[in-house]
C-alpha cells in the first residue's frame, strides 16, 4: 500500500485493522508509505509510528519480498493507485510481489483501481533486451489496463515464473470502464500532483532520458519542459528549487527556458488527443544547440526501443516514427483483449 490505498478517506490499513484483520507488516513501493520520497531515492525499512507495524521497502536493493519476509504472511493485499504507464514502477513492484507469492504459495489479492490513462493504448512496445525496473514486459508505454487486468495478463501469458501455481484474486471496480475519464482523488506520487500532469506524463517522461527538465522542483512538474540552453528560443522560464519529493532537481536554481504544455486537465486532453505525443521531445531536440549532449543513458530504458533515439537523431517526423510502432501495438492489443475486466474503448 501507499497513501492512495483508501476506503473513503480512511487508509486501507486502518480499515482492515478496525475490521479485526491481523496485519503483520506493510510493504511499500517507490516513494514510500506516504508517497513523499523522491523518484529513485532509497527507502529504508522502518516502523509505522501510528500502528507500530514494520514497514518493508520494495524499492532499492530489496525489490521482491523474500522468503523470510513472507514466512508469517498468509495473504498479500496489493492496493496502489497506478497511472497506467509502463515506466511508472508500481507495476514492476506488482510483478515481483506476484512472483514471490507464487514461489512461496501465498495468495495475493489485488484491489483494483481505475486507470486514469486507461482510455487509449499507444507508444513503442518494450524490446525485452532493454528490461529494467522501468519496463519489465513487452507492453507499450500506455497499455490501457488496470493493475488487476495487468496482473491477469502476467499470469495468463506466463510472463512470471510459476504463474500457474499463483493464487491470484482480483477485486474489480464498480461503475468503471475504459471509456471513462477517472479523476484521481490523491496524487499517486509527489511529482504527479494534478490530473494535468497524469495525462501528460506518458509523453513528457521521455525528457527524463535527456538534458531537459520536466519541472521537478517547481509547482507544476510534468506540465512544462525547459533547459538553460534554450534562452534564445523562449521567453518563458521556470526555476527549479529543492522541494519535498524533488530534492536536488535538475538545473536547481537555474532559469530553464521552455514551454508550459498545459495548465488544466482539459487542455492536456486536447493536446494529447488520446495518443502519446512526441512533438515536444522533437521540438526540444531541434532547439538543442549541442545535440550530442541531448540524450542520456536512461533514454533507451524509458523508450523501450533502441530505434527511437536514432529515429529522432535522423530527423524522422512524428508520423513516420509512429508508423514503426503499429505492428507491435496491434499484436499487444490482441493480447490485451483477453484480460480486460471492463468495457473497452474500442
Amino acid at each position: 500500500i501507499n497513501q492512495t490505498a483508501r476506503v473513503g478517506n480512511t487508509l486501507l490499513l486502518d480499515t482492515l485493522l478496525s475490521s479485526g484483520i491481523h496485519i503483520v507488516k506493510i510493504f511499500v513501493p517507490e516513494h514510500g508509505l506516504r508517497g513523499q520520497a523522491d523518484a529513485g531515492s532509497h527507502i529504508d525499512n522502518s516502523i509505522d509510528s501510528v500502528t507500530g507495524l514494520p514497514i518493508i521497502s520494495l524499492y532499492g536493493k530489496n525489490q521482491k519480498p523474500t522468503v523470510e519476509q513472507l514466512n508469517d504472511v498468509d495473504i498479500v493485499i496489493y492496493d496502489l493507485q497506478d497511472v497506467g504507464v509502463r515506466f511508472y514502477t508500481y507495476i514492476s513492484t506488482l510483478q515481483y510481489t506476484m512472483e514471490a507469492c507464487a514461489d512461496n504459495h501465498k495468495t495475493i489479492i489485488v484491489l483494483d483501481r481505475p486507470d486514469p490513462n486507461g482510455f487509449y493504448v499507444d507508444g513503442p512496445v518494450l524490446d525485452t533486451s532493454l528490461r529494467s525496473f522501468v519496463g519489465m514486459q513487452p507492453i507499450p508505454v500506455v497499455y490501457g489496463m488496470t493493475c488487476g487486468e495487468y496482473a491477469k495478463m502476467l499470469v495468463g501469458e506466463n510472463w512470471i515464473p510459476n504463474a500457474k501455481q499463483l493464487q491470484l484474486i482480483v477485486i474489480t471496480c464498480e461503475q468503471y470502464d475504459h471509456t471513462k475519464k477517472y479523476m484521481l482523488r490523491y496524487p499517486p506520487s509527489p511529482n504527479l500532483k494534478t490530473m494535468t500532469a497524469v495525462y501528460l506524463y506518458p509523453s513528457l517522461c521521455f525528457f527524463e532520458g535527456t538534458s531537459v527538465s520536466v519541472g521537478r522542483g517547481t509547482g507544476i512538474p510534468f506540465q512544462q519542459w525547459g533547459a538553460p540552453q534554450y534562452t534564445n528560443r523562449s521567453k518563458y522560464y521556470f526555476t527549479p528549487h529543492s522541494t519535498k519529493g524533488a530534492s536536488k532537481p535538475l538545473y536547481e536554481g537555474e532559469n530553464c527556458y521552455g514551454i508550459v504544455v498545459a495548465k488544466t486537465a482539459s487542455e492536456a486532453l486536447d493536446s494529447i488527443q488520446n495518443s502519446l505525443c512526441l512533438k515536444w521531445l522533437l521540438q526540444a531536440y531541434e532547439w538543442k544547440p549541442d545535440k550530442e549532449q541531448f540524450f542520456n543513458a536512461f533514454f533507451e530504458k524509458l523508450s523501450g526501443k533502441k530505434e527511437l533515439k536514432r529515429q529522432i537523431q535522423s530527423g524522422m517526423a512524428e508520423k513516420e516514427i509512429r508508423k514503426t510502432w503499429e505492428h507491435d501495438l496491434d499484436q499487444f492489443k490482441q493480447i490485451r483483449k483477453k484480460y480486460l475486466l471492463y468495457k473497452d474503448f474500442e
